[in-house]
């Protein structure tokens, strides 16, 4: 893992006891203040009830009720495919700000995701985390289907030792700004998972978007 850049010791600390906190907070200001350009009164679509995590909070379908699979080593990432909604796209290695903060994907390149490279590879034992924009001012952007995936279908990640991980969708919710699970939503299972990212819920062209489209899935096969 990198040295965390800061020129504050107390937010390097923090950090470094909590690597999630920072990319909670960048999700939640810097993807989530992205200008709707979208010409659609409804906006991008939004996780239903029906795909919310169940209540025993494990998401276990079939697949993750059998014996797990042996996780991947370390290695980065190249591409992410989400078929049920048309995702083909190049994923870049995200790191932290000056601050200290992660970055999020360029916006003036509405194609491409991000992996931040000083957490969990996919397929790695943890959680990994791929983010990506809505929107930006000139209409969809590479996750603006996000919130109309359904529990069952697949995310593929490319990795560039040659390997994919491919991962099973056990839950899509929304979460506001003001109370974004952290530890919920980046905690390490015990098993290889994969975080799929947007802005999501309500908008407002004076604050953006007031919340966070995630995708929870389990890594069910890889090849």
């Amino acid at each position: 893992m990198r040295r965390i850049p800061s020129q504050d010791p107390d937010r390097i600390r923090l950090t470094r006891r909590q690597p999630w906190g920072a990319l909670a907070l960048v999700l939640l200001t810097g993807l989530a203040m992205m200008r709707n350009g979208v010409d659609d009164p409804a906006g991008p679509p939004q996780p239903v009830a029906a795909n919310a995590l169940d209540s025993r909070g494990d998401g276990r379908t079939a697949a993750g009720r059998a014996a797990p699979l042996a996780p991947l080593p370390y290695s980065p990432v190249s591409r992410v495919r989400i078929g049920a909604i048309d995702v083909d796209a190049p994923v870049v290695d995200v790191g932290l700000d000056p601050d200290g903060w992660i970055e999020a994907p360029p916006p003036g390149n509405p194609d491409l995701a991000g992996w931040y490279q000083n957490g969990i590879a996919p397929g790695q034992r943890g959680t990994a985390v791929v983010v990506g924009h809505v929107d930006n001012a000139a209409g969809p952007a590479v996750f603006y289907g996000l919130g109309s995936l359904k529990k069952g279908q697949h995310v593929e990640v490319e990795r560039r030792d040659g390997r994919t991980a491919v991962f099973e969708v056990y839950g899509v919710e929304v979460f506001g700004k003001e109370d974004f699970p952290g530890p919920r939503v980046y905690g390490d299972t015990g098993r290889p998972e994969l975080r799929v990212i947007t802005c999501g819920g309500g908008y407002s062209k004076a604050d953006g978007y007031d919340g966070n489209v995630v995708v929870f899935a389990r890594l069910v096969a890889t090849r």
